[in-house]
């Protein structure tokens, strides 16, 4: 027999003491770095120093392999020696107000231009309102004013002589002048003029006319006067002005002269102050106007384009800025101009601009969970937008749906200079990759992150380092060798091989908190192995009642499975019941019948719609092994059906289809299988038994059943020999073993199996293509044979009685 019986060492591999040179995790140095993940830590820092539009990284794994906490630590420490990037302020727009504009400072300048424009705004109220009282401007302004009435006067005075030399006075009204008719220097009366002749009336007339020409011509002068009056006193204002304000600006001028932008837009605020003096020269006493609270509201929205928004502020930072943006929705990345309610308007201003993550990242590193980006609206959008442009356009989600059309700003664009590191699992990059055109320009780096690495002194060494980091950062008691030990076999049994090392850091560091708390409450020095154990303990029982509940439906027989004795057609397969935070195996029976006909094999699950795709496969390759087997010794004419029995939820995979097969030949055979052994193990169409997942819990789990109803020596469990590599058994499997009360079984074909579940020859094909007489194999081509001698002779009867 070829099949092999497994010894006690090759079901777990403990961790020797002698390879961890320490007491504690307290003598050793803290981990720097990623331990495990060469070939990601390679993959990202390429693509971080690589400064390039489109090298951008996605890292891609499964979910607890430390790409997130390896970003923000690697990404700190490289933008660390890199330059601390621009302050960006937005500032009125006095040309175009509904388009603020975007000036950028070195940093910590921005702080200051903002601090430096409210002194500069204190500054002119304080001063154009003192310069505007002094005695020089009232001074010159009567001179201009003195000026006009004189030359009023003269103008009127010489309209009213024209009048009079016509016959007629003048009367101002709110319209203009009217003429009134005199006679011997006495306004005539409208009786009078009543009575007067018709010939005297229209010389009156023509004479009134040419007055009132006259009058509109030196009212024209006189207005043209007027307005050299405003003229000279605007230029007086303008000067006055300027006189107080010029050497406020030229402070700044100087002290902003090397940024153009800013100098122009000095230049702009300051010819806006000059040309709104009134606004600062507060001349109307608002405690006698009625209405001085509206004009103090409107006085303090005017003043708002003279006050600047200081949008992003790295005077604080050391290095290029690291943003992990957690909760990337639309407006949390591209910024927002807000609203408020004023007098029941809603209404808007360049203030109310707020930066996203692409204005804090600018010049540094945004860092994104891929699933939160794609399940925001718009928010996938607008970060590829933003990234092929290369400029931060704050816009309102709305005007993309059409849904809201209202007036709003347009706030300049920002350049964009960022490098952005996306994290999510191996299924969105597949899906991105080959679904979207734009990923594959805009993430040219993959930093692709293993759930395993490699089982070595180097490694152990490492995991110690990651031990004592994270108890030093997180304030926990030191861990003993013996502990560490225990936590480097719980990190294989996670990689399920005895080679290698779990990278599934989230669930060793549950471990370690857990460990930690078990020793807090004992009041120990350190965590020992025994918290570690008590740790495993616990977590198994806080999940497993399930499991309790099918172990204890086993023993009390509700679910029916035999531990013992042999049955033709019939065996025990192991499968995996997996219930997110809990996985345990399950036995169960599987059971064939077969008989004549032409139907092939029946998968019953597949019928009722409770097999998976992977277990349809399954059993089709299964046909294809037994027809390779005996489809060239005689016809199959053979229907078979095959059953989970008691399985109500579904089954999927491949595992249980070497189980499958010994149970139809045993059938087909009529030799009784042992019902103490289990099986798992899939096949292919050459008869060769394939290797499978979770066979640790398999194996635990069909332990638990015979425990659950005595041990007898005899049981156990026939799984691949490609599957030895993976067992991580638990101790109390390993005991039992030890003892001789349970064994676990290797074998690597179909023959193998049969064997040892029969204890008879499975029977090679001699010479002449014969099987051996009264091996399993020529007993099964015998029952075939007959299947296909019935079907020969019914179907004689047939044609003879036709």
């Amino acid at each position: 027999m070829s099949w092999e019986k497994l010894k006690t060492e090759e079901l777990r591999l403990s961790c020797k003491i002698d390879q961890i040179g320490f007491e504690t995790t307290a003598e050793i140095d803290p981990l720097e770095g990623m331990i495990g993940q060469e070939r990601a830590v390679k993959a990202t820092e390429f693509g971080l120093r690589i400064k390039r539009p489109g090298y951008n990284i996605f890292m891609t794994g499964l979910t607890g392999t430390g790409k997130s906490s390896y970003a923000q630590s690697v990404i700190r420490k490289i933008s660390a020696d890199e330059p601390v990037p621009d302050d960006w302020v937005y500032v009125y727009n006095f040309e175009h107000p509904s388009e603020p504009l975007a000036l950028n400072l070195p940093a910590g300048k921005g702080y200051d231009f903002c601090r430096h424009i409210e002194e500069l705004l204190d500054d002119l109220k304080e001063s154009i309102p003192k310069a505007f009282d002094g005695e020089e401007y009232e001074k010159q302004k009567s001179v201009f004013v003195k000026e006009f009435q004189e030359a009023r006067g003269v103008l009127l005075e010489e309209l009213n002589k024209v009048a009079l030399e016509q016959g007629f006075a003048l009367k101002r009204t709110s319209s203009g002048f009217v003429t009134i008719p005199l006679k011997d220097g006495e306004q005539i009366s409208e009786e009078d003029y009543a009575k007067l002749e018709h010939q005297e009336k229209e010389e009156l007339e023509k004479k009134s006319t040419e007055v009132q020409l006259k009058a509109m011509e030196i009212m024209r002068r006189v207005q043209r006067v007027e307005k050299e009056l405003k003229e000279k006193l605007k230029e007086l204002d303008q000067k006055i002005g300027l006189a107080s304000i010029g050497h406020l600006f030229s402070e700044l001028v100087e002290l902003y002269g090397q940024y153009p932008a800013l100098l122009k837009y000095l230049e702009a605020f300051k010819q806006d102050v000059l040309s709104n003096l009134a606004d600062f020269r507060g001349e109307e006493d608002e405690q006698q106007n009625a209405m001085f609270w509206l004009r103090r509201q409107s006085q303090e929205q005017a003043d708002l384009r003279y006050t600047v928004n200081l949008l992003v502020d790295n005077r604080e930072n050391e290095g290029a800025p690291m943003v992990y943006e957690t909760n990337p929705s639309y407006y949390n990345l591209l910024g927002r101009v807000e609203y408020e309610n004023r007098f029941g308007m809603v209404v808007t201003d360049f203030s109310m601009i707020k930066p996203g993550a692409f204005h804090k990242a600018n010049g540094g590193y945004l860092i994104l969970q891929a699933r939160d980006v794609l399940t925001a609206m718009q928010s996938w959008d607008v970060l590829k937008r933003v990234l092929k442009t290369a400029e931060i356009r704050i816009e309102n989600i709305s005007e993309h749906f059409g849904l809201v059309a209202m007036a709003t700003l347009r706030p300049q664009p920002i350049p964009l200079n960022l490098k952005v590191v996306m994290i999510g699992n191996p299924y969105i990059y597949q899906v991105l990759y080959h679904y979207d055109e734009d990923f594959r320009k805009l993430f040219k780096i993959k930093a692709d992150f293993d759930v395993e690495m490699e089982r070595s002194e180097d490694k152990i060494v490492k995991m110690a380092g990651f031990i004592s980091s994270y108890s030093s950062k997180h304030q926990l008691r030191p861990f003993h060798r013996e502990a560490v030990a225990k936590i480097v076999e719980f990190s294989t049994r996670l990689a399920e091989n005895q080679d290698k090392l779990s990278t599934r850091f989230n669930e060793i560091v549950d471990l370690l908190c857990e460990s930690e708390a078990w020793a807090e409450l004992e009041n120990a020095d350190y965590v020992g192995r025994e918290h570690v154990n008590k740790a495993l303990e616990e977590v198994v029982y806080r999940s497993n009642k399930y499991e309790q509940k099918v172990m204890e439906a086993i023993k009390e027989g509700t679910i029916l499975l035999d531990l013992e004795g042999e049955k033709v057609g019939q065996v025990n397969a192991l499968s995996v019941q997996n219930h997110g935070d809990y996985m345990f195996g399950r036995p169960s029976r599987i059971t064939a019948s077969t008989y004549l006909g032409r139907k092939g094999i029946i998968n019953i699950e597949r019928e009722s719609d409770l097999s998976g795709n992977i277990h349809n496969k399954g059993v089709l390759i299964l046909s294809g092994c037994l027809g390779m087997r005996y489809g060239s010794k005689t016809q199959m004419n053979l229907t078979a059906s095959l059953c989970f029995e008691q399985s109500y939820g579904g089954v999927d995979g491949d595992s249980a289809s070497a189980a499958e097969l010994f149970c139809l030949l045993s059938s087909l055979s009529e030799v009784p299988l042992r019902q103490d052994l289990a099986v798992t193990g899939s096949i292919n169409q050459k008869g060769e038994i394939q290797p499978v997942g979770g066979i640790n819990s398999k194996v635990e789990g069909y332990f638990q059943a015979c425990k659950a109803v005595g041990l007898n020596g005899s049981q156990g469990v026939i799984l691949p020999e490609q599957n030895r590599r993976n067992l991580m058994l638990k101790q109390e499997v390993v005991e039992a073993v030890e003892a001789g009360l349970f064994n676990i079984y290797a074998i690597k074909t179909v023959d193998e199996g049969l064997e040892l579940l029969t204890g008879l020859d499975a029977g090679k094909l001699d010479e002449a293509g014969n099987y051996p007489e009264g091996s399993i194999n020529e007993l099964i081509v015998k029952k075939l044979q007959q299947f296909n001698e019935t079907m020969s002779s019914e179907n004689s009867d047939k044609e003879g009685s036709k």
